[in-house]
């Protein structure tokens, strides 16, 4: 979900190719935009927490919508009007919800969904007030006069430069990273200084309190997380981008200031921050809500944000965050280089081998650190991941034996993520052939050989990733079977 955005308009160190977003007018127009630094639509598949089709949340819950919107009134958190004003509006989206029919009633509902769950567990501050209700307001009026849309599609709104992504069963949602890199694109550009500071002064009208300061956050549900939750690379990216264009349009004395509160988020721990002890030092974690998962593109991108961002605040403190983060990432990188490829994560339940697109983010996001710090294990393991590249996959088979008749494992090890063929004969003849996608390793696929013995010539063929290819001829002795 969060790495279509091309690293070199999420740095702002190259030209930004632009995007046709959808942009929806009041009367119902849809007109295409060109938006820097913005995927027209994220492919990255989503495994959304709870099931696509979302229900409304139990009128019997303790905690609703409308009583936390009477407490925050009540403990003068908003005045009279913002409460009575958000209270009717709600209550609008819902009996359009109910009117409406289809997906367009399960994505209005999906949103609805989201809030009421956000209420009932006390977790509707005055402060999300303000993003939640805009993301409302915009899926009501896309759902209503807006065209259906395909996963991950990115869309906007006329009038407006923020991006919002849409997610099957919760509607659309603001994108915070895709934001971001649309920023730094706009701050890269020469003509594009009005959309700029626009974009900049909405991602800002958006910022929530979280862990004593501000940050910018997710609010559907994601991969085993509820929201509201914050990404370390989302905050980074978001401290960087923001603090370029403030700086860019001459108001630095005036926001950077309200910045330096989005560090709050990188000194405290999960769930509210994203800090972690590791390696002598702090990791940031990709996700609030999973404090052991390492997902080390997010990290170093995060480590590029606090370098950028304390260069141009001239912050002491985001140098601290960023110190502790370089003397954890300086041990964790070598563990990332399997030796022909790179990981995606470590601390889940595998440890997940990076697809292309994220071993080329992953790689340029450490040149981009290997450029700022000259840091020996940065700039070596750019040069690894970057002839991994280049280098076909290698296959040896391990097992030599196999008892004829009867089930075994033919097992081959393997040196990076492939697609393998393998195929297995005798006197010409095609006895097993065997395709898919696997990791590097020792790998088994279960066989049952013929029950007459003799020898079998062995071929197994691997394609990596970026199409080299290598191809293995071997032999495998069967045993005769036994009676």
């Amino acid at each position: 979900m969060f790495y279509t955005t091309v690293a070199a308009l999420v740095l702002g160190c190259a030209p930004a190719q632009a995007a046709d977003v959808l942009v929806l007018g009041q009367g119902g127009e849809v007109a295409r935009r060109a938006d820097p630094g913005v995927a027209a639509r994220d492919r990255t598949p989503v495994r959304p927490t709870h099931p696509a089709v979302r229900a409304l949340a139990s009128a019997s819950a303790s905690k609703t919508v409308a009583s936390e919107l009477k407490r925050l009134y009540g403990a003068g958190a908003i005045d009279r009007a913002t409460y009575a004003g958000y209270r009717a509006e709600y209550a609008r989206d819902k009996r359009l919800a109910g009117r409406l029919g289809g997906v367009r009633r399960r994505e209005l509902a999906g949103v609805l969904g989201s809030v009421d769950r956000m209420a009932a567990r006390g977790s509707l501050t005055s402060s999300r007030l303000v993003p939640l209700w805009l993301q409302l307001r915009r899926n009501r009026e896309w759902w209503s006069t807006g065209p259906l849309l395909a996963s991950g599609q990115r869309v906007s709104f006329k009038g407006s430069e923020l991006v919002y992504q849409y997610f099957p069963g919760e509607g659309l949602q603001i994108h915070p990273l895709a934001n971001f890199g649309k920023l730094n694109a706009l701050w890269r550009s020469k003509v594009d200084a009005d959309r700029m500071e626009q974009l900049m002064d909405e991602l800002l009208a958006i910022a929530a309190g979280r862990a004593g300061g501000v940050a910018w956050e997710y609010y559907f549900d994601f991969d085993g997380g509820a929201p509201p939750w914050v990404s370390s690379l989302s905050q980074g990216t978001g401290l960087q981008s923001l603090a370029r264009a403030a700086v860019k349009s001459g108001r630095g004395v005036e926001i950077l200031p309200v910045l330096r509160k989005g560090l709050t988020v990188f000194e405290t721990a999960p769930p509210s921050g994203v800090r972690t002890h590791a390696d002598g030092g702090i990791h940031y974690v990709q996700y609030s809500f999973a404090p052991k998962l390492q997902i080390l593109n997010g990290f170093i991108q995060s480590l590029v944000g606090l370098y950028d961002f304390a260069s141009i605040a001239d912050d002491a403190d985001a140098q601290k965050l960023f110190l502790e983060g370089d003397t954890a990432a300086r041990r964790e990188v070598p563990r990332f280089d399997t030796g022909s490829w790179s990981l995606y994560s470590r601390g889940g339940p595998v440890h997940d081998e990076s697809n292309l697109n994220y071993h080329q983010l992953l790689t340029d996001f450490l040149t981009s650190l290997c450029d700022r710090t000259d840091e020996a294990v940065y700039c070596d393991t750019v040069q690894h991941f970057e002839r991994y590249l280049k280098e076909s996959p290698e296959v040896k088979l391990l097992t030599r034996r196999l008892r004829g008749g009867r089930t075994g494992a033919l097992r081959f090890g393997l040196s990076k993520i492939s697609r393998v063929n393998v195929q297995m004969r005798r006197a010409g003849k095609l006895v097993l052939s065997y395709g898919a996608i696997l990791g590097y390793g020792t790998r088994a696929i279960t066989v049952k050989p013929p029950r007459g013995a003799g020898t079998y010539d062995v071929r197994i063929s691997a394609t990596d990733l970026a199409g080299n290819s290598t191809s293995l001829a071997d032999t495998l002795q069967i045993l005769k079977a036994r009676a």
